[in-house]
C-alpha cells in the first residue's frame, strides 16, 4: 500500500513507520519537527519504500490537497498533534488548531480520496481506573486537560466522518508508552526522564506522592497495535485501547530504574487538575478485535529502553 503517516518523525511514529517499511509499504510522512526530529528517521531513510519526508503542518491545507492528489494513498495513520498537557493548558488555542482543526482538515482530504483513517488518540481522554479490571472502551472520560479536550473532540468529529460519509475510521488510545527514541528531557516520557536522570547521577523528581499509576506499554508493542488497526476491516467506526494490562506506581517506578532511594525526590505538581490516579488498561478489545496482545514485559522493556539511552548518551559525550 501507499501510506501517510502524519507525525512519522516523532516517537511513536518513527517505529509505525518502521513496522509499515518492514511490511513492504510505501511511506510517505508529513511532521512540522516541532516534536519530531529528522534523526529518529536516519536508518530508514535509505530504504527503497521510504518515499520521504513533507516537514509541514496539519493545518496547512493547501499542502494536504497537493499531496493527496499526487501520492493517492491507500491509508492514513494520523499521530500529529500538540501532546504536551501543560502547553496545552497554558496555550489552549495552539492545541484545538492543531488537534481539533487539523484533523479536520486531514478528514476532509481522506473523504475526498477515499482513504482510510487510523486516529491517534490518548488514554489521557479517561477518568482514572475504578478497580483492577482496568479502564474499557465504554469507561468515563474526563478531559481535565485541554490536550484530553482535544483529543476527544477530534475523535467525534472522526466518527461523525465514519457515520456521516462512510468514511473507514478507527480511533485507537494507547496508554503510557515508552521506550527508545522518545525524548529524555521534561518532554519525554515518566520511563526515558528517570532513565536519563539514573544515568546523570541526578536525583529524580515525582510530582505528588507518587502513588499515581501508569500502564506502560512498550513502543514496539504500541506500534504494532497501531499498524495492525489500520490492516483490519473490522475495526472500522471503533474506539480500541492499548496497554500492558498491568499498572505500577510512579514511587515503584523510580524505585525500579534508580534503585537507590535517597536519589528519589518529591516535588509539587505542576498541573495536579489534569493528574489521572490510577491508568490501567483493560486491552480486551484489542486481543478480540485485532488479535494483538503486548509481548514486551515492563522489565524487558525498561532495559531496551535503558541500553538505549546509555548507548546514545555515550555516543553525545564521546563527540
Amino acid at each position: 500500500m501507499k501510506v501517510l503517516v502524519t507525525g512519522g518523525a516523532g516517537f511513536i511514529g518513527r517505529w509505525v513507520v518502521a513496522k509499515l517499511l518492514e511490511d513492504g509499504h510505501q511511506v510517505l510522512i508529513i511532521d512540522n519537527l516541532s516534536n519530531g526530529r529528522k534523526e529518529n528517521l536516519e536508518d530508514l531513510k535509505d530504504d527503497p519504500n521510504f518515499i520521504g519526508l513533507v516537514v509541514g503542518d496539519v493545518e496547512n491545507v493547501p499542502l494536504f490537497k497537493k499531496i493527496f492528489s499526487k501520492y493517492k494513498f491507500d491509508l492514513c495513520y494520523h499521530l500529529a498533534a500538540k501532546i504536551n498537557v501543560q502547553e496545552s493548558i497554558d496555550h489552549p488555542r495552539e492545541t484545538f488548531e492543531s488537534d481539533v482543526i487539523g484533523t479536520f482538515n486531514l478528514l476532509e482530504q481522506c473523504k475526498e480520496h477515499h482513504v482510510k483513517m487510523v486516529f491517534m488518540s490518548t488514554c489521557m481522554v479517561y477518568d482514572r481506573a475504578e478497580d483492577e479490571s482496568g479502564i474499557n472502551e465504554l469507561s468515563k472520560v474526563k478531559p481535565a486537560s485541554v490536550y484530553a479536550g482535544a483529543k476527544l473532540a477530534a475523535e467525534h468529529l472522526a466518527l461523525s466522518y465514519y457515520y456521516s460519509y462512510g468514511l473507514p475510521v478507527v480511533i485507537i488510545r494507547p496508554f503510557n508508552t515508552y521506550g527508545p527514541y522518545q525524548k529524555t528531557n521534561m518532554e519525554g516520557g515518566v520511563v526515558s526522564i528517570f532513565i536519563h536522570k539514573k544515568l546523570a547521577n541526578e536525583p529524580v523528581q515525582i510530582y505528588g506522592d507518587g502513588t499515581q499509576t501508569r500502564d506502560l506499554l512498550y513502543v514496539e508493542d504500541c506500534a504494532r497495535f497501531v499498524v495492525e488497526a489500520g490492516y483490519s476491516d473490522e475495526v472500522h467506526g471503533e474506539i480500541i485501547n492499548a496497554g500492558l494490562g498491568k499498572d505500577i506506581s510512579i514511587n515503584e517506578l523510580a524505585k525500579m530504574i534508580v534503585q537507590d532511594e535517597n536519589m528519589i525526590q518529591h516535588v509539587e505538581h505542576i498541573h495536579p487538575q489534569s493528574e489521572i490516579q490510577k491508568l490501567l488498561c483493560d486491552n480486551r478489545k484489542a486481543k478480540i478485535m485485532l488479535n494483538w496482545e503486548p509481548l514486551v514485559s515492563l522489565e524487558e522493556g525498561i532495559q531496551k529502553t535503558f541500553e538505549w539511552i546509555q548507548a546514545k548518551e555515550r555516543d553525545h559525550n564521546g563527540k
